[in-house]
């Protein structure tokens, strides 16, 4: 096992891979920028090392600064968590030269994986069902013209090198494509450095629904079942649960295989998620793989008493899967994932930076809490507004839903705006409680 990991990451995510290692008796080392000096992260690692001021490009998508540290303080492994640089393919193998164990998939899977095109032309080789989209990257917009005219209108334009909603769009007729495939790349180029796009058939009011799976070094290859996260406003999860009401046993056995199948197409190591569209008619297909932990890993935990952090670390040091012995088994109750973001959703989710003046956690049976939140932090302007995971868990959905609403009543937060308001209205829609959310549910009940 490794003496010291470096966590490249901030937050909720950053402390969540501190409380890990100290249950796995490994020293936590974590780099932070100036702005997030007082962080729980900060306060609870072994060691800490400011690497930058507030702006990620200067410190926590800095590789030079990021290594450094790592280097320096004797790091024998790093974990970078989710966002940042937790899928750059250069940064893994830079990791890699100096050293250092990555603790997650090789460079040569995130690079495969994190090339939208690239993946889809993959899982078509391996049977893994996917969308009708173009043979590659587009190039111009006569591409884009053709391709769109070939499958026909709606068609979605996607980021090749990207994720959670930048540099995609919706497009539904020929007048709307040039400026939303100018639109796309741009935004593209801007939040990944690589401005190439793809085209596929735009599927109507689908589920999102993705497959968790765990991999390690003795061949040894899971899935622990589906997350369902069609609650999303702009591409952006908002709730997620597991598993989904909307599939039955069969569905969840076949989704629970392509995912296998993609792990075993590209060799893939450690743990990673298999994203699908489910439509209407209950055919799914491949919409990409997160080759990282994800911010919804909790209710998976919840569903089968696993720790993925742990299991991810594990993997890296070339342990096996810990818990082969218990598998494969079924999804044990039910999970929620509320995630709490300092953002007012009553003005259009406006970002809501600031410091936490009073701050009470919900408790009790089935609640738990993964937050970097404290009475006096200020909540930053420079990143992701999330800053709380409120997670319920119950034998049934419906005891989940009821520990939801409770724990949301108990929850206070002041000092800042956030989405608690806007959990409380979602949880109380009846097509919600009826388990029928697809990911046009937001605008079409909010």
């Amino acid at each position: 096992m490794f003496k010291k990991v470096l966590i490249a990451n901030r937050g909720e995510i950053a402390l969540r891979i501190v409380r890990a290692l100290r249950e796995m008796g490994v020293q936590s080392l974590v780099v932070y920028s100036e702005v997030d000096a007082t962080t729980l992260a900060v306060r609870e690692a072994d060691e800490a090392v400011k690497i930058g001021p507030p702006p990620s490009a200067q410190s926590y998508l800095s590789m030079p600064a990021v290594l450094a540290a790592a280097v320096s303080r004797g790091a024998d492994a790093l974990h970078a968590g989710y966002g940042f640089l937790a899928e750059n393919a250069e940064f893994a193998r830079a990791v890699i030269h100096n050293g250092l164990a990555w603790i997650g998939p090789t460079p040569e899977v995130i690079e495969l994986m994190g090339d939208k095109s690239a993946a889809r032309q993959t899982m078509q080789q391996c049977g893994v069902p996917t969308i009708p989209g173009s043979a590659g990257t587009i190039h111009n917009l006569d591409e884009a013209v053709s391709f769109a005219n070939l499958v026909g209108y709606p068609v979605l334009i996607k980021a090749s090198a990207g994720g959670g909603g930048r540099g995609m769009r919706e497009v539904f007729s020929p007048g709307e494509l040039e400026a939303a495939f100018n639109s796309a790349r741009s935004e593209a180029l801007a939040s990944f450095g690589n401005g190439d796009v793809y085209l596929e058939k735009l599927v109507a009011r689908p589920r999102h629904i993705e497959i968790q799976v765990l991999a390690d070094t003795h061949g040894n290859a899971l899935h622990l079942w589906e997350r369902d996260c069609s609650i999303q406003r702009r591409h952006q999860k908002l709730l997620e649960e597991a598993p989904s009401p909307a599939l039955s046993p069969e569905l969840r056995e076949q989704m629970g295989e392509a995912a296998l199948a993609a792990v075993r197409a590209t060799g893939y190591v450690n743990a990673g998620t298999v994203e699908f569209l489910l439509d209407e008619e209950g055919n799914f297909y491949f919409m990409e793989m997160n080759t990282r932990i994800q911010v919804e890993h909790p209710v998976t935990e919840q569903i089968t008493l696993t720790d993925l952090v742990k299991e991810q670390i594990g993997i890296a040091a070339g342990e096996p899967i810990s818990f082969l012995d218990r598998a494969p088994f079924s999804p044990q109750g039910h999970a929620i994932e509320m995630r709490i973001n300092a953002e007012d959703f009553e003005k259009s989710f406006m970002p809501s930076p600031g410091t936490i003046t009073a701050l009470e956690w919900p408790g009790g049976p089935g609640v738990r809490v993964d937050s970097h939140l404290y009475v006096g932090y200020t909540v930053p302007p420079h990143y992701d507004s999330l800053v709380a995971k409120l997670i319920v868990w119950g034998a049934t959905r419906s005891e989940a839903l009821a520990r939801a609403r409770r724990a949301l009543a108990e929850l206070r937060i002041e000092g800042i705006k956030t989405t608690v308001g806007f959990h409380q209205k979602l949880l109380d829609i009846e097509a919600f409680v009826k388990g029928e959310a697809r990911t046009d549910f937001l605008e079409k009940y909010l």
